[in-house]
């Protein structure tokens, strides 16, 4: 394993590292860890990491929960290791995507504007294993266009009852363009191979259809969703055959994880 974690790291700093000449650190203001302790409660952590050298500048001590460690102690290579095994290349892989994506395919004045995500599978200090929807958006940028500081929020989605998938996508937080479960196996950025090609999932979906995919997602029935949305149990079971037919999905688990990384589902409503 710790072959496999040197490959990451060792890939990490040829792309990052090698653009980011000079240490500089982040500047944390007092009102920046008021806010991150509101956001990180209970089944999540974040961090600040400095890609000159993937320092960890700033950890939520919600950490603790996922790692064995006190916060002040805890490094990159923790959060690493904790990564199962039989995950790693698709790590690695995904990792080569979102690289490709901020230094190749972006241009500088858009690298601020995206941020990152993907589900991944680890196992916690207690030996449970969690799924985790790793996002990531840049904070700073380099006159090279090369991300300096990103901000990590790592959540745990276990609850959702999905797993780990093969893709990436990138999200503009200012309402642009958006690049939903990138196939990641070529390891380089491919605009095509976003799902849907150029059609946003969201798009396909009505209000309605939107405010049972939530419920679905907390793992409601069809009795329990008609109840709630004051429907009949055949009209949900419709709603659900036609989300289903859009998505291109066989089931509602492969249907929860296509929409938790798309951000039409966001765990913090579910």
């Amino acid at each position: 394993m710790d072959k496999d974690l040197k490959k990451i790291s060792d890939y990490w700093k040829k792309v990052y590292s090698s653009r980011v000449k000079k240490y500089r650190p982040f500047e944390i203001s007092e009102d920046f860890k008021r806010y991150a302790s509101m956001f990180a409660l209970g089944n999540s952590y974040l961090y600040i990491v400095n890609l000159h050298d993937f320092q960890l500048e700033y950890v939520s001590k919600s950490v603790e929960q996922f790692v064995a460690k006190p916060v002040e102690e805890i490094v990159l290579q923790d959060l690493l290791r904790a990564i199962l095994p039989e995950e790693l290349e698709g790590i690695n892989l995904k990792g080569k995507v979102v690289s490709d994506f901020y230094t190749t395919y972006l241009d500088r004045k858009d690298v601020l504007s995206y941020k990152n995500m993907f589900s991944y599978r680890m196992r916690d200090s207690s030996g449970q294993i969690r799924t985790m929807l790793y996002q990531a958006i840049p904070l700073s940028v380099l006159e090279n266009g090369a991300p300096e500081h990103v901000l990590c929020i790592q959540t745990d989605v276990s609850h959702l009852k999905i797993s780990s998938t093969n893709a990436v996508s990138f999200i503009n937080i200012n309402g642009g363009k958006c690049y939903f479960n990138v196939d990641i196996s070529t390891g380089k950025f491919d605009p095509e191979l976003c799902e849907g090609g150029k059609k946003d999932l969201s798009e396909l979906f009505t209000e309605r259809e939107k405010q049972i995919l939530i419920r679905l997602s907390r793992g409601h029935n069809a009795e329990q969703i008609a109840k709630e949305l004051h429907l009949s149990p055949h009209t949900v079971k419709t709603h659900r055959k036609n989300i289903l037919h859009k998505s291109g999905c066989s089931n509602t688990t492969e249907l929860v994880a296509k929409c938790l990384t798309n951000g039409i589902i966001s765990p913090s409503l579910v």
